[in-house]
């Protein structure tokens, strides 16, 4: 028993380093640029929940090793709080914007690192998947968050369409089956924060940054509108099928 304890423990306490090097990147960007209470109060509630809902993730999982992948994503997560604190102060103040950039470059460029260092790994699991997916989408709600304070609320479709459509799951289980893998997902997901972090540079012109933003949403409502379709249609397979099914035993009955 003491020796599996031992075992459990050491995921635990890897999310609890990743806590603490938050909170030293938090100093340190404080230090940096004289951050507000803003950023300081959301980067801390970052850390805090990050910690809170992977501890007790990993409680649930039993996983007895935390897992490369998984460290690389922990480390995505450290930068996206960063990126969240940053957003938060822009509020209050004018953060440096190419350190918000730089933060968000590089939490974009290991989006794939993690997933190819699982599979080379052998380490692949459900909750690295999981936890991969919420740092991803956590991240572009801070960036349309950001980018909307430039051209407006509609740019926050992006950040909440994810959420809007696990809210929407609740009321219609049929959203919850699992989708076939999809190359044109993963690409379509990869261009908003490409395409949030170009405007939130602002390097082009407005009307530039505009249409780059139209694009992505657009191309963001083609794919959630084509899973939600394929997932309808496949539920009214199902419940056809199991219909089907019903009558063929009824008559086999009689």
């Amino acid at each position: 028993m003491a020796l599996n304890n031992t075992y459990d423990a050491r995921p635990q306490q890897e999310t609890a380093v990743g806590a603490g090097i938050q909170l030293l990147l938090l100093a340190l960007l404080g230090t940096a640029i004289g951050m507000g209470p803003a950023g300081w109060l959301t980067g801390l509630a970052f850390a805090f929940a990050t910690w809170a809902v992977l501890a007790r993730a990993l409680h649930r999982s039993c996983l007895r090793s935390f897992g490369p992948a998984n460290r690389v994503t922990l480390g995505r997560a450290t930068l996206v709080g960063g990126v969240t604190a940053l957003v938060a102060d822009s509020f209050e103040s004018t953060p440096p914007v190419s350190l918000l950039v730089g933060l968000t470059a590089v939490a974009l460029l290991l989006d794939g690192v993690d997933g190819k260092v699982a599979r080379r790994t052998g380490t692949s699991t459900a909750l690295g998947a999981r936890f991969d997916m919420e740092v991803d989408a956590f991240l572009i709600l801070v960036l349309s968050v950001y980018v909307s304070m430039q051209l407006g609320p509609w740019v926050l479709l992006i950040g909440g369409m994810r959420y809007a459509f696990v809210a929407a799951a609740r009321i219609a289980p049929w959203l919850n089956a699992p989708l076939p893998p999809s190359f044109a997902r993963k690409t379509v997901a990869a261009v908003q924060g490409i395409a949030l972090l170009v405007a939130g540079a602002e390097l082009l012109p407005h009307l530039a940054n505009l249409a780059v933003v139209l694009v992505a949403l657009g191309s963001l409502l083609w794919s959630f509108g084509r899973d939600v379709w394929w997932l309808w249609r496949t539920s009214r397979i199902c419940v056809e099928a199991a219909a089907t099914g019903g009558k063929v035993l009824e008559l086999a009955a009689r």
